[in-house]
């Protein structure tokens, strides 16, 4: 039964059920909230604690947030009023959410609420985001030498080892390995590697699954001494491709708005700003 408020829910069919029509409203900037809700359904490692909420008003819904304890918040874009009363009911409840994270104006406006409603400090995060979405495909003219190509099941080892490069580049505090790999974010990724000519990966590119018509491109590294010829461009193009090729209607991803690099090749390549997005650490 629709409720006039906040509705929480820890079973992630009752929040899809609720409010899957409102999250392939608006695929780009819900694409956090349905791809966690999508892995808690699945039954991924690590999300068997998560929380779900939805604003209903009018028997409509406006807006959505998720959470993975230890995690902090997820947020779907709200008003500055639907964040003050989301604020409101979590600080009501005694949840004290570690972090929130969302599109700029979205988090800090709770960040701001969380401050009036609980005299907490809200530091915002020196990592800044910026959300694209794919245009039209625009690969690089020409293509550096080589030829891409999608990892199967035979290539694990090789996704494991890139991957692990990855998380070190950007600094995740986490373990790549045969052994940890079934617990990461990597491990329901697809993933395209660029090859030299003599069959030598040198740069990768992964794919979430399709949700909702919609994939996110999430994974583009190429090892520091391979870098400036070409490869991030050829590797990104070619996921971009295959993401198309599997059906999606919508192809994005995020890009950190430090690397001035990164931002400009995904925008040669065809994509465009959806949103800046920004984590908040609430002490």
């Amino acid at each position: 039964m629709p409720s006039d408020d906040w509705y929480l829910t820890d079973d992630v069919h009752d929040f899809l059920a609720r409010a899957g029509g409102f999250l392939h409203s608006r695929p780009g900037a819900h694409v956090m909230q349905s791809t966690w809700a999508e892995r808690v359904r699945a039954g991924a490692p690590g999300t068997g604690a998560a929380r779900f909420g939805v604003l209903e008003r009018g028997g409509a819904v406006h807006g959505t947030f998720y959470r993975l304890p230890p995690r902090g918040l997820g947020l779907s874009p709200l008003t500055a009023e639907q964040a003050d009363s989301l604020a409101a009911r979590l600080a009501d409840d005694g949840d004290a959410p570690p972090s929130v994270s969302a599109d700029h104006r979205t988090a800090t406006a709770f960040a701001e609420a969380w401050e009036r409603r609980t005299g907490a400090r809200a530091r915002l995060r020196d990592t800044r985001l910026r959300l694209y979405r794919l245009g039209t495909l625009t690969p690089p003219e020409p293509m550096p030498a080589g030829r891409g190509r999608l990892l199967g099941d035979d290539d694990l080892d090789q996704a494991i080892h890139w991957c692990g490069e990855f998380a070190k580049a950007v600094g995740e505090d986490v373990t790549v390995d045969a052994r940890t790999w079934g617990g990461t974010r990597y491990a329901d990724k697809r993933y395209t590697l660029w090859e030299a000519p003599d069959g030598t990966p040198v740069s990768v590119a992964g794919m979430n699954p399709l949700i909702g018509g919609q994939v996110q491109v999430d994974v583009v590294y190429t090892p520091a001494h391979l870098r400036g010829r070409g490869y991030a461009g050829a590797a990104a193009a070619e996921v971009s491709r295959a993401a198309l090729a599997a059906g999606a209607r919508d192809v994005v991803l995020f890009a950190d708005l430090a690397n001035p690099a990164s931002n400009a090749l995904y925008q040669r390549l065809g994509y465009r700003t959806l949103a800046d997005w920004s984590a908040y650490d609430l002490s």
